[in-house]
């Protein structure tokens, strides 16, 4: 007997961004759904191969999707708002792609999105998206009704496994459970519980199931990462329910009930009452609930130890983990331990190797997804064979610890001096929100409904193509700024065009909200290849948090002075928070993470104070990630919630009275944090609320949020132009609830990733929609 070693997913995306060069080729019309296919096809093949050859044991299939894994349980189960038509045998990939991302249509056609020939006129909008947990991933929000019914539309899981099977590769399917799917879905019912669909999902998931078992399947993979979270009231009959279900349908089956994130807590007693044949733990995230599962877990079930961390870049100390891990297998025998990555490799990079222009030093503290299979396939050898049959990568594991713990790289005692200098104070606006107003309305003068945008304009081939170029060294950096100014100003002579009230700049010479920062802050390093999905085909390359965090010279003031200088207007300075940043990056985990969030916080105060004194009279400090950060447990909320908004406040607080200071939120669930947004005390908050129609402004109303609001009119995720009609709607849904001296009107999140041709239209409509709630006020 000896110790399995598996994986619970990898990347999707492919070594070279495979999979968003197929996807966006076939969303241009430029290819077929054949060639998507094919392409997907490969990927699979790819990755399934990689991890044969690195010795996996357990190597998941199912794990793959061509926009969204929550997305594909809909279309298997056939969860398909009417919008997108009525639910076929079989769903297509054109409706599957209408749900991700809408369409846009003018006039009542046949819609090219939906193969039942539906008829739409202005098109369809995409479901609603949220993040995943307490990742910076994205799902599509699943749309259940009291009434819904459920089929099996879509054999994915069985698909993929018979694929894989013809490759010579026998898989584990990984499945996201019915009750976390459940749970995460969003009722179209007022107050129904979408738990009480339980008893009708659960047949669809057998047969899934059946026809695993048919195909040969011997262990499946059933994701319920709810199980980290705090569970509401019927949850736990709602697991016995399903799972008594299906081990009564295939008992042949052996599953895998898997959760990540965090710790069982109070849920483990439900997990472990569960006829399941293994159960998964955390161990990156939680490392201490093994003593307690090892002490109540019957010796019958097979434990998955998740040791290798499947969400940061880190290099594991290989060593320092057999040393926990021998006797855990002493003591359960290894036929009953899986070695496992704490969670999907979903959130990782691919592949170190492809990283050409690290620091070496910095680089060999690091595993990407490739590297940690390699990890996981040492610990399965050490394990199984000895030590020494690793001797070799046992030492060099040892040796990149100690290197990174003892590094000069790492501390800086600046740094230290100034933290240790913090005071309370830094942290408070000179006066309270009232007297700001009115210090900043005899500034600004701005009429009612005032327009602005979130940040950043469309980043075009163009654009693209010239920051490539200036990076590879074939484009001068003077020739490169020239490129950035022209575009700036057209950008900039464009808005006072169709009568934008605050204008931007439009961030062409940004790559990324968070990396553009953290390339001129020390402590931070970055990758060429580093690629991590967000949502379907929008991907980040995320910073990597080495060291301590400090801001060498301003960062934006040149060019929001250049920007100024073309427009009489007011021109917003644009800053990415601390909170995001850090949520954003890899983020060293030598140090509490609250600490590395007040050192960029005051390298990004020293960013604000210095705009301001070039003049800038609106500075907006994005904090588009307060709410993902936020832990699974309710019990953990507050600490995190106190240094976070500490940090923004920080960043914040060194202004004067009639500076603004805006902030913005996306894709966000807002009614549990309003009380820590509240006590960010931004002048201005813009956040995401068309795709929920106005739902999430609920929470600022209930709360009777005192600042100014910028409820998002239009969805910018979507490829659709909404009419003015339709913007004047919501707007008219927010003036139920707040005061027009406190509306702002602006898209939903920064339109760096749409197009012009979309873009334009949408904002003059947008403008318009103003103008036409602003007559409504005489």
């Amino acid at each position: 007997m000896s110790v399995t070693v598996t994986n619970l997913g990898f990347p999707r995306i492919g070594p070279r961004r495979e999979l968003k060069q197929a996807l966006e080729s076939y969303w241009a019309g430029k290819s077929d759904e054949k060639t998507l296919l094919e392409s997907a096809a490969a990927l699979r093949a790819t990755n399934w191969t990689k991890q044969r050859a690195a010795g996996i044991d357990h190597i998941p299939s199912n794990d793959f999707s061509l926009y969204d894994h929550v997305l594909d349980i809909c279309a298997m189960v056939g969860a398909i708002p009417s919008v997108y038509g009525p639910v076929q045998s079989k769903t297509s990939v054109d409706t599957y792609f209408a749900m991700a991302r809408g369409s846009q249509e003018y006039g009542t056609v046949e819609h090219p999105y939906l193969s039942c020939g539906h008829q739409h006129g202005l098109g369809v909008p995409a479901m609603e998206m949220t993040k995943w947990f307490d990742t910076n991933y994205h799902y599509m929000v699943p749309e259940l009704s009291s009434d819904q019914s459920f089929a099996l539309t879509s054999p994915k899981p069985v698909d993929e496994f018979k694929e894989a099977q013809a490759l010579g590769i026998k898989t584990r399917p990984v499945l996201l459970g019915p009750v976390t799917f459940l749970t995460m879905a969003k009722s179209k019912t007022e107050g129904f519980d979408t738990l009480k669909l339980l008893s009708a999902l659960i047949p669809v998931y057998v047969e899934i199931l059946r026809q695993l078992a048919e195909a040969g399947a011997e262990w499946v993979q059933i994701d319920e990462p709810c199980l980290a979270t705090d569970l509401g009231d019927g949850v736990a009959l709602a697991l016995q329910t399903a799972y008594g279900r299906f081990a009564e349908a295939v008992p042949q089956l052996k599953l895998l009930l898997t959760s990540y994130f965090g710790a069982y807590g109070d849920n483990l007693d439900a997990a472990l009452s569960l006829p399941v044949a293994g159960l998964h733990l955390d161990l990156a995230r939680a490392p201490e609930q093994l003593e307690t599962v090892l002490a109540k877990a019957p010796k019958s079930l097979t434990l998955s130890l998740g040791v290798i961390d499947g969400r940061n870049v880190w290099r594991a100390n290989l060593p320092a983990l057999l040393d926990k891990l021998e006797p855990v297998v002493a003591q359960r025998g290894a036929d009953k331990i899986f070695i496992a990555p704490s969670c999907s490799m979903l959130h990782v990079p691919i592949d170190l190797d492809a990283e050409t222009t690290l620091d070496p030093e910095v680089k060999n503290w690091m595993a990407f997804a490739t590297q940690k299979l390699g990890e996981l396939k040492t610990l399965g050898r050490a394990l199984n064979e000895g030590r020494d049959s690793v001797k070799a990568e046992l030492t060099e594991s040892m040796r990149a610890a100690a290197s990174r713990k003892s590094s000069q790289k790492i501390h800086n005692p600046a740094v230290a001096a100034r933290m240790a200098a913090v005071t309370k104070e830094m942290a408070s606006r000179k006066s309270p929100f009232a007297a700001r107003q009115k210090a900043q309305r005899d500034r600004l003068q701005l009429v009612a409904y005032p327009t602005t945008t979130i940040g950043s304009f469309p980043q075009t081939p163009e654009v693209r193509k010239a920051r490539a170029a200036n990076a590879k060294g074939a484009l001068g950096h003077a020739e490169y700024n020239d490129f950035l100014r022209k575009e700036t100003e057209a950008a900039v002579r464009w808005q006072e065009e169709i009568g934008i009230d605050v204008l931007v700049h439009g961030e062409f010479e940004r790559n990324d909200m968070v990396q553009y920062f953290g390339e001129q802050l020390d402590g931070f390093t970055f990758t060429k290849n580093g690629w991590v999905q967000s949502y379907g085909s929008r991907y980040v390359r995320p910073p990597i948090i080495f060291g301590d965090v400090t801001r060498p010279k301003p960062m934006t003031v040149e060019w929001w002075q250049y920007a100024q200088s073309l427009t009489k207007k007011p021109m917003k300075g644009m800053l990415t928070g601390p909170v995001t940043i850090l949520n954003w990056s890899f983020v060293r985990d030598d140090i509490p993470r609250s600490e590395t969030c007040r050192q960029i916080a005051l390298a990004i105060r020293d960013e604000v104070t210095d705009l301001e004194k070039a003049g800038a009279a609106m500075i907006q400090i994005d904090e588009a990630a307060l709410r993902e950060g936020l832990p699974l447990r309710r019990s953990e909320w507050p600490h995190y919630l106190d240094w976070a908004v500490d940090a923004f406040r920080i960043t914040a607080s060194g202004v004067d009275d009639a500076t603004q200071i805006h902030t913005h939120m996306c894709y966000s669930e807002f009614n549990d944090i309003i009380a820590a947004i509240g006590a960010m005390d931004a002048d201005v908050i813009s956040i995401e609320t068309s795709r929920s129609k106005m739902e999430l402004l609920d929470a600022f109303v209930d709360y009777r949020y005192p600042n100014e609001i910028g409820p998002g009119v239009y969805d910018i995720h979507s490829p659709r132009v909404p009419d003015v009609s339709e913007m004047v709607d919501l707007l008219q849904k927010a003036r139920k609830h707040l005061s027009p001296d406190q509306i702002w009107v602006n898209p939903d999140c920064g339109l760096k990733t749409r197009k012009w041709d979309e873009v334009r239209p949408a904002l003059v409509n947008m403008v318009a929609a103003a103008e036409q709630a602003r007559a409504k006020l005489h």
